[in-house]
């Protein structure tokens, strides 16, 4: 498949990157509305080439298959695109989120690394089978949990752990992480993102990231996975537990993601342990043991990940283990 040209963020005007954290309004709005810049300029034309057709912007249009939401966990966006910056509209939606949570590729496709714009920072391109390029611009290039600059854009700090450019991802693998870097240093994380429909100019991705899949982890498509998922339950009906998810781990790793805030249907097989005991009895006897309300750490049967285990749907995840909580 060949690639839609989308134009390399090395070839933004530099007098032009002023940052948006310079004006007294700008200040103002970030705090009323919890949003940083992050804006890209349109570059100008490559030399000898005739300038193209510049585009509307328009919603993006409501697909079969829904993408993947590009970030991990408990976010917040606004419909900012074409919002006013210091060197022009806005040509995506900033997703704040904290630093280095996951970024996960929005459907299948090719990245490729960019790492030599000043405005951009730690920047990815991803291309979509689909067609589609997206932009993740501003990931992390801090090393510690606070806004160092001391990383560089690499695997392991920008990108994910041993992510090669170039490299073919599968829709909800994780690809990046969320950062500060460019002219967004200094401002609270998060990942400007873009759409760019077959390599024509941006265009409004809010609608998209409405009704994208939220997924409830990330990790390598087929390696094996467990989850700590810590909640109350909801009802045992129909062979599930399902319980309201609040926080969760995951492994290999460890990484903990709070303010969850899902419902997940789990499957709890007779071969689980509830507070240590062997449900030996079966699988009626175990569900009765858990009532409304009750506080519990699930964990869940170690499991090569699927995308349905990934977007948390009903009966995707089976337990391991029930800890119920106690006061």
């Amino acid at each position: 498949m060949k690639r839609a040209r989308v134009p390399p963020f090395e070839r933004e005007p530099e007098p032009l990157l002023g940052s948006h954290r310079t004006t007294a309004r700008g200040i103002v709005l970030l705090v009323i509305l919890g949003l940083a810049g992050g804006a890209t300029a349109a570059p100008p034309p490559d030399p000898g080439k005739r300038p193209e057709k510049k585009q509307p912007a328009t919603a993006v249009k409501p697909q079969t298959s829904r993408m993947v939401f590009p970030v991990v966990g408990k976010v917040q966006y606004t419909n900012d695109f074409g919002d006013a910056r210091a060197q022009g509209g806005h040509q995506g939606n900033d997703i704040m989120a904290p630093r280095r949570a996951l970024a996960v590729a929005t459907e299948d496709g090719t990245v490729k690394f960019h790492t030599t714009s000043w405005a951009a920072g730690c920047m990815l391109y991803l291309y979509g089978k689909s067609g589609k390029t997206y932009l993740y611009i501003h990931l992390n290039n801090d090393l510690s949990s606070g806004n160092d600059n001391r990383g560089k854009c690499v695997a392991g700090t920008a990108y994910a752990p041993g992510l090669k450019d170039g490299a073919k991802v599968q829709a909800g693998q994780h690809i990046a992480y969320v950062g500060d870097s460019g002219d967004a240093n200094g401002v609270a994380p998060h990942l400007h993102f873009e759409l760019h429909p077959r390599g024509r100019g941006a265009t409004n991705p809010f609608s998209a990231l409405n009704s994208a899949a939220r997924l409830l982890f990330a990790s390598p498509p087929g390696k094996p996975f467990t989850l700590a998922l810590t909640g109350t339950v909801s009802t045992t009906a129909g062979g599930l537990l399902q319980m309201k998810v609040t926080q969760l781990r995951s492994w290999p790793g460890g990484l903990k993601v709070t303010n969850v805030g899902r419902s997940l249907g789990v499957r709890v097989p007779d071969t689980a342990v509830v507070d240590g005991i062997s449900a030996a009895r079966g699988l009626g006897s175990v569900l009765s043991l858990l009532r409304k309300g009750l506080a519990v750490t699930v964990w869940t049967t170690r499991a090569p990940a699927s995308l349905d285990a990934q977007l948390g749907r009903n009966g995707a995840l089976s337990v391991d283990r029930v800890v119920v909580q106690t006061k």
